[in-house]
């Protein structure tokens, strides 16, 4: 996604480790949904992208799975199977998808994934029910594994506060992001703020909660959080610059989407920030409540043109990577074996060159 980033060059296959993680926790996480009641698990199945709108089975794009993919490696960071993290990845892709169902609406966003998002299909009282319903299944699933031996029930205790907190952090910066719609200007400190707890830190959970559920001391588990929420500031930026210049086609959201919401996203912060010519005709443009949300393609493109004039795009580049690397150089105070690094390492350099 920005310049000068190359593929990992090491024999990890990225596409595997996501498909590992797929394997390992899609089956626990169906097992999870059916709990709900009729008809919030079949709504919930839509959004996984398990159905089509009545219910029939299709293969659809459940997402990127980067979260569960990272639970598992953390489980072997601290020298324990993979498996091991099985919980844990189900557990945040629950509380991840909890916050999509929510997002959607808050947002009004239509489509998801290439198709209609789950409260257009399914109406906004179901969509908020069954956001709450995954948010809850996510500390029940973690619980079940303390009772079944999967973990200890005090690892599990630790595993449930690790992703309470997250989920709390996450709501934080959702509301802080709402918050910035209503204003002309945010701060980049402000949006980096924002960002760290809407994505870093669920990343920063995931990141550590296999660990935490194979029994690893708070230095590792501190160490692990560091590395997802840095890596989840790198991701956020990437997704900043995709909800400007990505490709609906690619992406599967909408076209200018953030533009049209005005969302101060971290292009947008650090162009506001810069001063100059296109700065200032971006921030006037900003304040001005005439057609608010009825913006023409055209007139998106003008202002997408001005965050760039105004170096917000090669800022958001250049923040990605700073992220990148400070999330790298966390996992040197991990003792771990070095195929197990390397995968971290892959693992990031994916999020940073990925287009959706």
């Amino acid at each position: 996604m920005f310049a000068g980033a190359t593929a990992q060059a090491e024999p990890v296959s990225v596409p595997e480790l996501l498909a590992r993680g797929r394997t390992l926790c899609t089956p626990p996480l169906r097992s999870a949904v059916a709990r709900l009641a009729s008809p919030m698990d079949a709504v919930a199945a839509y959004h996984f992208g398990w159905t089509d709108q009545a219910g029939n089975p299709v293969a659809g794009d459940g997402g990127k799975a980067v979260r569960p993919a990272l639970a598992l490696l953390s489980a072997e960071a601290a020298g324990a199977p993979a498996p091991a993290g099985v919980p844990g990845g189900v557990a945040v892709e629950l509380v991840h998808n909890f916050s999509l169902l929510h997002d959607d609406l808050m947002d009004g966003d239509e489509t998801r994934r290439h198709r209609a998002t789950a409260w257009t299909v399914f109406g906004p009282a179901q969509a908020i029910l069954v956001g709450d319903a995954l948010a809850t299944l996510g500390t029940e699933v973690l619980l079940d594994a303390g009772r079944s031996g999967a973990a200890t029930e005090a690892d599990a205790a630790r595993a449930v506060a690790l992703i309470t907190t997250a989920t709390r952090k996450l709501i934080d910066g959702q509301a802080q992001d709402l918050s910035f719609e209503h204003r002309d200007a945010v701060t980049v400190a402000e949006c980096l703020e924002m960002e760290g707890n809407k994505t870093g830190a669920l990343l920063a959970a995931a990141s550590a909660i296999g660990a935490v559920l194979a029994g690893a001391d708070d230095r590792t588990s501190d160490a692990l959080q560091r590395y997802g929420h840095h890596l989840g500031l790198a991701f956020q930026a990437v997704d900043d610059l995709l909800g400007i210049w990505g490709a609906t086609e690619v992406t599967g959201k909408p076209h200018w989407g953030d533009l049209r919401q005005r969302k101060k996203s971290l292009p947008v912060a650090a162009a506001l920030a810069e001063g100059g010519a296109a700065s200032r005709r971006l921030a006037e443009l900003l304040a001005d409540p005439h057609g608010r949300g009825e913006e023409s393609e055209e007139v998106l493109a003008g202002r997408a043109a001005l965050i760039e004039q105004a170096g917000g795009r090669a800022w958001t580049q250049e923040e990605a990577r700073r992220q990148h690397s400070t999330a790298l150089a966390a996992l040197d105070e991990v003792p771990m074996a070095d195929e197990v690094r390397e995968r971290f390492v892959a693992l990031a350099e994916f999020v940073v060159v990925r287009e959706r």
